[in-house]
């Protein structure tokens, strides 16, 4: 089949066309069912039964075209975090790790505390997995901190939680410490694409590709949005697939992975530690 490419249309459809573990690297950043106006294309306003069944569908999906030793990973908001962990595993993932990832300029609620994170899950089909551990190591506490010698040179894998911006809690959080550390795309950033709801940092993206995936792989994220996944799969060399609901969104997403390129720096600052 035709790979490298983003098809606009529905993803269940689209997935449901695909062999039997076909994919190595799953990425999905769902609609988070909570009212965001992407146009005519999707209702982000189901109920709670028609969200719980589609999002069913689309991870019992995922589970089948992902290889024995593939891995999804999936970005969600608090309002679907718990249920979404919960087909998962019904359906037949195990969870590795459940990431919060932190950011300090959430937008603002005159009668709420503002919500400045989103849940990331690791999920995997079997014991055997990819797991690129050096690709991702940062320094440890042990090493940093406390200079220890027993301290393993080659650093440790991260925290589960990722800090966006540690300058802004500097009594808090160090910048040479075990966490994660990248620029959410705000609205002024020259990076960031006209009506896009929750945008991905590359540098979030390459991450999660350069541990859970090799070269030559293939990456699939049945959301596409503005085409984060895909143009950060191109950069570091990985095949991959796409689906985008939204003609519109599509349209602009095909121009970002044109323009991208094999061996390209990937956008954003680099995170710090690794």
């Amino acid at each position: 089949m035709k790979l490298n490419r983003l098809i606009t249309g529905d993803a269940l459809k689209l997935m449901a066309e695909l062999p039997d573990e076909l994919v190595d690297l799953g990425f999905a950043d769902p609609p988070f069912n909570i009212g965001f106006d992407y146009g005519d294309e999707f209702d982000d306003k189901k109920s709670y039964e028609e969200y719980r069944d589609w999002s069913a569908t689309w991870m019992g999906q995922m589970h089948r075209v992902l290889k024995p030793n593939g891995t999804l990973w999936v970005a969600i908001g608090d309002d679907w975090a718990a249920e979404l962990k919960v087909m998962a595993n019904a359906v037949g993932f195990k969870m590795r790790s459940w990431v919060i990832w932190y950011y300090t300029f959430g937008v603002n609620s005159p009668k709420k505390l503002t919500r400045s994170h989103t849940h990331l899950f690791y999920f995997v089909k079997s014991k055997d997995f990819v797991c690129n551990a050096d690709q991702i190591r940062v320094p440890s506490a042990r090493a940093l901190v406390y200079k220890d010698k027993r301290a393993n040179p080659d650093g440790r894998l991260p925290d589960d939680t990722w800090i966006i911006r540690p300058q802004e809690l500097p009594d808090g959080f160090d910048a040479m410490e075990d966490t994660w550390h990248f620029s959410r795309i705000a609205g002024t950033f020259h990076q960031r694409e006209f009506g896009a709801a929750n945008q991905m940092p590359e540098q979030l993206l390459g991450r999660i590709i350069r541990f859970c995936s090799n070269p030559g792989d293939l990456v699939l994220d049945p959301f596409t949005g503005t085409g984060t996944t895909l143009a950060v799969a191109k950069k570091l060399g990985r095949r991959y697939l796409g689906y985008e609901l939204s003609t519109n969104f599509a349209t602009k997403a095909r121009d970002r992975i044109r323009k991208a390129k094999q061996g390209d720096p990937l956008d954003g600052p680099i995170p710090q530690g690794g």
